[in-house]
């Protein structure tokens, strides 16, 4: 599928990601959309203490080594923090339909059993909402515009789960952008 694309195998708290994503130029490929995902395996079960940098080294021999992908999603987002994986200023590999349009944010968990509401479960969704609303108010994107990774026509996975709810998400990005961005982004 092309080239490997070096990853950026940062962690960044939700502040060090806002000022982080304020110094990227977006001249070579500028996404149209947000596609959000979960990992399914590993769930947070699986990863009581989120992600590490020997994860991200994973992750790469997963999608480089046995997927035979360039890339993989752009952000793997647990509840501590939000790792870029992917570069922000290219296109990444997570859905088949929007991968050379849309950016792809990971987060850990399988929200078709785990809870998305309360515990670890809101945790990483409070950091992936956030996540998303720094790139919408970074790129101008519409958060009415995000999709999840089970609408892609070209997927089979019921992914991020049937705990996470669209609308529910959309609004709380909307909420963020307008709490913490008003000066930056008008919807």
């Amino acid at each position: 599928m092309g080239t490997w694309k070096e990853i950026v195998g940062e962690c960044f708290t939700l502040e060090e990601f806002d000022d982080y994503c304020h110094t990227l130029q977006w001249t070579a490929w500028r996404p149209s959309f947000i596609v959000l995902h979960n990992t399914g395996v590993p769930s947070l079960a699986q990863r009581p203490d989120g992600f590490t940098s020997a994860h991200m080294k994973g992750f790469v021999r997963f999608y480089r080594d046995e997927q035979k992908w360039s890339a993989g999603p752009h952000l793997f987002v647990d509840d501590q923090q939000i790792w870029v994986f992917t570069p922000l200023t290219m296109s990444g590999v997570h859905s088949p339909s929007w991968n050379k349009v849309a950016l792809g944010v990971e987060m850990l968990g399988d929200y078709e059993t785990e809870s998305f509401s309360d515990g670890r479960g809101l945790a990483v969704r409070e950091n992936a909402i956030a996540a998303m609303a720094t790139l919408s108010a970074v790129l101008g994107l519409d958060p009415q515009e995000m999709r999840l990774h089970r609408e892609d026509p070209l997927t089979t996975h019921a992914c991020p789960g049937q705990n996470v709810r669209k609308l529910e998400v959309v609004q709380e990005v909307m909420d963020l952008l307008v709490e913490r961005h008003s000066g930056e982004h008008s919807l």
